[in-house]
């Protein structure tokens, strides 16, 4: 695809002026930017940015949340042949000053006073970092910060500069070149630093054509931007295949109104990990729960109907006259208004990601009409590896290669990768590149799995946390745990879980329970708690969450590989993993050595047999202040299954 992201504005603005191409929702109300505004904008900001000194393959640090002044700084910046660097908005200071240095940047764009402040804060270790614009002028009036000013001042000196130089803007783009460097993603780094992931604009676009080819999607479909722009995936929806399509982007108020603003939107091609999934269908069974005795037997009639059909309807399978019956009056009941109360009505295509989902939850989307499916990519390959089809979603599975995309599995089972969208290379490190890329163009993705027999991609884990255990019963048995954490997370009472096994005689897991479920639970049954810490050490909950861990060990107890990778003990941790206390990544995936290192004691006291173990761990507060939680973990036995094998 020879264009760039620049030119596909200026096509959008030619051919469609008029049309909305992005909205935002301020004050409560919906404000559109149109295609010919979007573009002038973008112009006043490029020639702003060039007078003020950024430079053909300069990087410029964009923070901030889902805005369309945000979008146009970093068109705008790609106008110049200058590459976006988006960092996310809820990293604390020092997260950011890595990436600063490690790109030399010298030009920042802050969406508000927060980000500005945390900008400020690492100037002295960043004394390259020059201008920092802003977009949001609330509370920075009396700040006389050297190279802080608003983006509403830069673009009308942009807007001069256009006027007298006509030609200067449209020269600057046609000077870009599909092959010239589009943007620079850092890394969760769940080991160490964080690598930037450096895109062309022909990798990001070509992976962005090749998904909306795949569901046929055209200018007319409608997009919630509501997850952090930094991760590639809402970059790929919001941003790559926004200028593939040309379709209308929206940005919701704020993270609080998301869930109004989704209603209202009502969009056609939505995107969320399964824990945004996993909360709203929590969401619904805590109402159901609290609902009158009609309406709840009403649902779980309905319900009933829809798991049984609605999963053969969504894939086009013959289904009886009887039950077609039944389930079209489920869906005039029960399935169109949940749909609608959802903000799914409208919904064509939906897309989960970055974790397995638990098959009860991908089987209730689907069963309710919503086209609920999965995908398989990562920052590396630009996200579009592995795609399901309309009539093949699967929960156990990621899809089929999709178009230009090659896969073959190495011996040791990890997954590798040829496509055209694949990173060009790590920033400023060849020896991590070396690593990934061979010389012939497979990027090793450091997942293990298989294909199966209807070609589609199964993936088991990370091919570094697949280990066996040691001694025990089950001596040399695989241990997958992010399998077995997935498996553990699939119950709505389970937000997170962190397993360990890996030469040790048994597997032992640490729970994070769900506040909000595991709180509907306890009030239904008149136990009274006073905050999460109470809640998780309620030897109820305890008994609860026991229940959960003994499914999971019955079902892995039918896997022929898995079986021993059973939870023989586990305890309920006593604060929630966070990425601001180093647990989790910004992209909330497990750290899972980080974690061992500082709950040392409790995974000694899970190994070592004892009841219980005393803990005190340091937090950190949303205002930067530190304090500490302290408790007496109880540490659970659970059944074990002996394998089905054996008993065959």
């Amino acid at each position: 695809m020879e264009t760039t992201f620049p030119r596909l504005l200026m096509k959008h603005a030619e051919q469609r002026p008029g049309d909305a191409a992005m909205r935002e929702k301020e004050y409560g109300i919906w404000q559109t930017v149109t295609w010919q505004r979007m573009a002038a904008l973008v112009e006043d900001i490029a020639c702003a940015l060039h007078v003020a000194g950024l430079r053909r393959g300069e990087h410029m640090v964009v923070v901030g949340t889902n805005r369309p002044r945000l979008y146009a700084t970093m068109l705008a910046a790609q106008s110049l042949g200058a590459i976006p660097v988006p960092l996310y908005q809820d990293a604390v200071a020092a997260e950011c000053v890595f990436p600063i240095n490690n790109a030399g940047v010298r030009f920042a764009l802050a969406e508000d006073q927060e980000q500005v402040d945390k900008l400020i804060e690492v100037r002295a270790q960043c004394p390259q970092l020059e201008c920092i614009f802003y977009d949001d002028p609330r509370g920075l009036r009396n700040y006389s910060e050297p190279g802080l000013q608003a983006l509403d001042a830069l673009i009308a000196a942009g807007t001069v500069f256009a006027r007298d130089n006509p030609d200067f803007f449209k020269s600057e783009v046609n000077h870009g070149t599909a092959d010239d460097v589009a943007a620079m993603f850092f890394t969760s780094g769940t080991t160490g630093n964080p690598k930037g992931v450096v895109h062309t604009h022909r990798g990001l676009l070509d992976r962005a054509q090749a998904g909306a080819e795949f569901d046929r999607l055209t200018h007319r479909e409608e997009v919630l931007a509501y997850l952090p722009p930094a991760w590639i995936g809402q970059n790929i929806f919001s941003y790559a295949q926004w200028l593939a399509c040309g379709y209308v982007v929206n940005c919701p108020e704020s993270a609080g109104t998301v869930a109004i603003d989704l209603k209202e939107i009502g969009p056609t091609y939505y995107f969320a990990p399964p824990r945004v999934f996993e909360g709203l269908l929590t969401s619904v069974m805590i109402r159901m729960e609290d609902a009158g005795w009609v309406k709840r037997t009403l649902f779980h009639a309905c319900m009933s109907v829809a798991r049984r059909v609605g999963p053969a309807l969504r894939d086009g399978k013959p289904v009886g006259g009887l039950d077609r019956l039944k389930y079209a009056l489920g869906d005039l009941l029960v399935y169109g208004p949940l749909r609608n109360n959802l903000g799914f009505s409208r919904v064509r295509v939906a897309y989960t990601a970055g974790e397995a989902i638990g098959p009860d939850l991908f089987t209730f989307y689907r069963s309710i009409g919503i086209n609920l499916k999965q995908l398989y990519g990562s920052t590396e390959t630009a996200v579009f590896v592995c795609l399901q089809p309309d009539d093949q979603a699967r929960a156990d599975t990621v899809g089929v290669p999709v178009r230009g995309v090659e896969i073959k599995v190495a011996e040791n089972g990890e997954i590798l990768v040829k496509s055209p969208g694949l990173l060009k290379e790590y920033y400023k490190n060849p020896e991590a590149t070396a690593e990934v890329k061979t010389a012939d163009g497979w990027y090793h993705t450091s997942d293990a799995g298989f294909i199966d027999a209807h070609g589609h991609l199964k993936i088991i884990d990370r091919v570094k946390d697949v280990g066996r255990l040691q001694g025990g019963p089950n001596d040399g048995a695989m241990f997958a745990p992010k399998y077995v954490e997935n498996k553990l997370k699939f119950f709505p009472y389970i937000k997170e879980a962190v397993a360990y096994g890996d030469r040790r005689d048994k597997v032992c897991a640490m729970v994070n329970i769900d506040f909000d479920a595991v709180g509907n639970w306890a009030e239904r049954r008149n136990l009274p708690y006073a905050g999460y810490t109470d809640l998780a050490a309620k030897p109820e909950v305890a008994e609860l969450i026991k229940g959960c861990v003994e499914k999971v060990n019955a079902d892995l107890a039918a896997d022929e590989l898995l079986a021993g990778s059973q939870v023989s003990r586990f305890l309920v941790l006593h604060k929630e993993l966070d990425a601001d206390d180093g647990e989790l990544t910004r992209t909330n995936k497990v750290r899972r050595g980080y974690i061992a290192g500082k709950y040392q004691p409790l995974v000694d006291a899970l190994y070592e047999g004892k009841p219980e173990q005393y803990i005190e761990t340091q937090v950190k507060f949303e205002d930067g202040r530190t304090g500490s939680v302290s408790a007496t973990l109880k540490i659970v036995d659970a059944q074990v299954f002996p394998p089905l094998r054996a008993a065959a």
